[in-house]
């Protein structure tokens, strides 16, 4: 299936969730009013039992169940990824981290996102969590995350790391991972009366008072009834998962080209003395979403670890894997030299095929762009002071005077430092190819994410100024624009859209009169931003649709060349539609 099949079939997994949520709900409610039924015919063997003792077990459970799982979807829904990682005790890798292993981990997932087209997500680290194990969480795949074990991080050679990695791109481009978050969020309240029940057990093992055994007794049968959701909720998260699991591991050999890489990491899972189980009080909830099976459970919610490597690397021979592993890492690439070609020659349904896909060879190319970023330049992206300078000096006119008019603006709107610090950049940028821009936005957005709110607000707003004082906006930094205000704003999407392109015609025309007509008259930077939130808005399939209408217009002139290409990357980005770098050398 392809990027937008498997958005449809995300989504009518969420409708299956929904079913199943209900039959679980169902089936808690009637234990409750079993337990009541039988504790009134204890007390009063001789009498019905009246309708209003169901009716009042049935609704204060609902309402328990109800209250609990829409507070905890409203939470995730405001934090969306970042939200899981700290349900998870995760912590935020900086984009300027020293340390060797947190380093390496970075490049691994820059190099992949820029690879995969996707935005480079935050990255976090389960400090203390010393099993091998990773998730990645999130509404959509411009505000992911990606977070591994301290185990992982510790154990795992680069090419390992890069296939967990690869596993879990697979999840934020097949669309498991909005289903992840939404089944975190719907399961809360199933198993709610459980945790209730362990609870009041824990308080009553270290009571002393003579209500020590009402309270036991009482615990007692909130676990049984929890137990009951706790059922539900694992046989939900393993009919949801088991499968994607596959495909995942499937996705990262193709995308990796190194079987060895994916089964190399379950290997090592096999040989770790810890193996993958989570010590977070979370594990079992969040069991659905890790790389591997994180807690017990009756129902599993991953395949067998030698199940996997059997079918990832049909051939793997972990022996001879494992004498040869500590030799396995390769030597990082050359730069390449050079620019692009000018012309990349990708036909429209060719490139509409790359959309959320893990493409062979990506990551090699992803690695080159990286290299190709000019190491100082690199070095001050990695820091919110840096990143918002270097967006600045992106959008700096050539023209000495159109530049120091821009650099007013940005003094006004901004700040003197700012202004300044973008001043210093502006040669780099300039001479930054067309074909890493994309890329060097790519690195400087996790620090740009980590920037205090007013810090963000004031890029937006000096990124406003510096576009509209050389008065010559291009479709270029429009979008560039667009693209930083998604990324900055916030909390993420938390639903899928549904609207057709019929409805939202007149946004849509918007951009395939700019790309098809590159002498249109540019519009104001709040009319393109309105028309790319409206068209945020388009059901899968309806995306699928505009984007190869947006390729034909790029088209139209027989080859998509540097420039367009690296715009529809940038609307792309924009709509939530991955799409890789279309240059193969």
């Amino acid at each position: 299936m392809d990027f937008f099949e498997n958005q449809e079939r995300a989504r009518r997994s969420s409708a299956l969730l929904v079913l199943l949520y209900a039959l679980a709900v169902l089936g808690i409610v009637a234990a409750v009013d079993l337990v009541l039924h039988v504790a009134y015919r204890w007390n009063a063997p001789q009498e019905p039992v009246p309708l209003g003792v169901y009716v009042f077990g049935a609704v204060a459970t609902l309402a328990l169940i109800l209250s609990v799982t829409l507070v905890q979807v409203a939470r995730l829904s405001s934090g969306g990824g970042d939200a899981v990682a700290r349900m998870a005790g995760a912590r935020r890798v900086s984009p300027d981290a020293g340390d060797a292993l947190e380093r390496r981990l970075l490049n691994v997932v820059e190099e992949i996102a820029i690879a995969s087209g996707v935005r480079v997500p935050n990255v976090y680290v389960m400090d203390g969590e010393e099993a091998i194990n990773a998730f990645a969480a999130g509404y959509d795949p411009s505000h992911a995350v990606v977070a591994v074990t301290h185990g992982a991080l510790r154990t795992l050679n680069r090419d390992e790391l890069q296939g967990v990695i690869a596993h879990e791109f697979s999840h934020i481009l097949n669309g498991d991972m909005r289903l992840n978050i939404r089944m975190l969020g719907v399961l809360a309240g199933i198993v709610f009366i459980g945790a209730i029940g362990r609870f009041m057990m824990y308080g009553a093992a270290r009571a002393r008072g003579r209500n020590a055994g009402g309270v036991v007794f009482v615990g007692i049968g909130l676990l049984a009834i929890g137990a009951i959701g706790l059922l539900f909720s694992q046989i939900i998260k393993a009919a949801v998962s088991r499968q994607r699991e596959y495909l995942a591991d499937a996705s990262s050999v193709q995308f990796t080209r190194n079987p060895d890489a994916i089964a190399g990491a379950l290997d090592q899972i096999a040989l770790a003395k810890r193996g993958t189980r989570v010590g977070n009080r979370y594990a079992e909830e969040m069991s659905h979403m890790y790389f591997a099976k994180s807690a017990p459970s009756l129902f599993a919610t991953h395949p067998p670890i030698a199940e996997r490597i059997r079918r990832a690397h049909p051939r793997f021979d972990a022996e001879a894997y494992r004498r040869r592993r500590a030799h396995a890492l390769p030597e990082a690439p050359e730069p390449s030299k050079g620019e692009a070609s000018e012309d990349w020659g990708r036909s429209p349904q060719a490139a509409l095929a790359l959309i959320g896909a893990l493409e062979p060879g990506k990551i090699d190319l992803a690695r080159r762009l990286m290299l190709s970023v000019p190491a100082a330049l690199h070095g001050r992206i990695e820091t919110p002071e840096g990143a918002s300078a270097f967006l600045i000096a992106l959008m700096l006119s050539k023209d000495a005077a159109a530049r120091e008019a821009q650099i007013g603006g940005v003094r006004a709107a901004a700040s003197p430092a700012l202004a300044g610090a973008a001043l210093e950049l502006a040669p780099q940028a300039a001479s930054l190819a067309r074909a890493l821009r994309l890329p060097a936005i790519d690195l400087a957005l996790p620090a740009l994410k980590a920037a205090s709110p007013q810090a963000r607000q004031a890029l937006v707003a000096a990124l406003e100024a510096a576009i509209r004082a050389d008065r010559q906006v291009s479709l270029h930094e429009l979008v560039v624009l667009a693209l930083v205000r998604d990324q900055l704003a916030g909390a993420p999407r938390s639903a899928a859209g549904r609207k057709s392109l019929a409805e939202l015609r007149i946004p849509a025309g918007v951009l395939l009169s700019l790309l098809s007509d590159p002498a249109a008259e540019r519009p104001a930077p709040e009319a393109l931003g309105s028309a790319l939130d409206a068209l945020k808005t388009l059901a899968p399939r309806q995306k699928e649709l505009l984007m190869k209408e947006l390729l034909a217009a790029a088209h139209a002139d027989g080859a998509i060349r540097i420039d367009e290409a690296e715009l529809l990357r940038l609307v792309a980005a924009v709509l939530d539609c991955p799409l890789p770098p279309l240059a193969e050398g």
